[in-house]
């Protein structure tokens, strides 16, 4: 519900009239304004169409007559005023406050009961909230050492699980797998590389095959067939011309 708007001084008189009499007419307000000045019937009429404009009071049309009811009650509307009032004229003090309106006036029997009964109200209702406060502060402290204790109760359990759970272990039998996945991937590799080493020695069988045969170099032997040179080897008649000096001496 959204707060309703502050009423002027003399609108919260017309809103008294609607509060203590009822729904009422403008002609009736007029009449019954707490200062009992005079005022001309149009001044109260837009009075009360200020009121209407702010939300505060509701018209209903009855025969030919507008009438006027309060939008809110006296309680939420005066608290607010009534909380100005305080502040403003006495600072706050409500025993001032309430010196100051009875010394304004004087209250009929009726009154003073009415208001004996409202701080007999008040005093109980004091009395029921001190009583909560008084009774709430060991249960808040209460609940406190609960609530620092509680969570170290609770951790104990969850540690002995872990403690517990630790025997199994699941997690370090997948190192096994792991090292045996992994030796057999080595293995895999080795056997493929062992093809490899030896595609690469017949590669390198097969290409240095053709240089031992490519040795042309043994095909030169034609150079020893031009040795003819040895044959005409003379010289070794030597020993003839020798046999022949000797003939002749002889």
């Amino acid at each position: 519900m959204t707060t309703p708007s502050h009423p002027s001084n003399l609108e919260l008189q017309a809103l008294s009239v609607l509060w203590h009499d009822g729904p009422s007419t403008v002609a009736t307000i007029n009449e019954m304004l707490p200062d009992q000045k005079d005022r001309a019937y149009t001044t109260v009429l837009t009075v009360m169409q200020n009121l209407e404009r702010k939300n505060l009071v509701k018209r209903v049309r009855v025969g030919k007559a507008h009438v006027y009811e309060a939008a809110y009650s006296q309680e939420l509307i005066v608290q607010r005023a009534t909380q100005d009032f305080l502040t403003n004229a006495f600072g706050g003090r409500i025993v001032d406050a309430l010196l100051a309106i009875l010394s304004a006036g004087t209250l009929t029997p009726e009154e003073k009961t009415n208001i004996e009964r409202e701080l007999q109200r008040h005093k109980t209702m004091a009395a029921k909230k001190t009583a909560k406060k008084v009774a709430a502060k060991p249960a808040k402290k209460a609940a406190k050492k609960v609530a620092k204790k509680a969570p170290a109760k609770k951790a104990a359990p969850k540690k002995a699980a872990v403690k517990k759970a630790a025997p199994k272990a699941p997690a370090k039998k997948a190192p096994a797998k792991k090292v045996a996945k992994k030796a057999v991937k080595k293995v895999a590799k080795s056997a493929k590389k062992a093809p490899a080493k030896k595609a690469v020695k017949k590669t390198v069988a097969k290409k240095a095959a053709p240089a031992k045969k490519a040795a042309p170099a043994k095909k030169a032997a034609p150079a020893k067939k031009a040795a003819p040179a040895k044959k005409a080897a003379p010289a070794k008649k030597a020993p003839a011309k020798k046999a022949a000096k000797k003939a002749a001496k002889k």
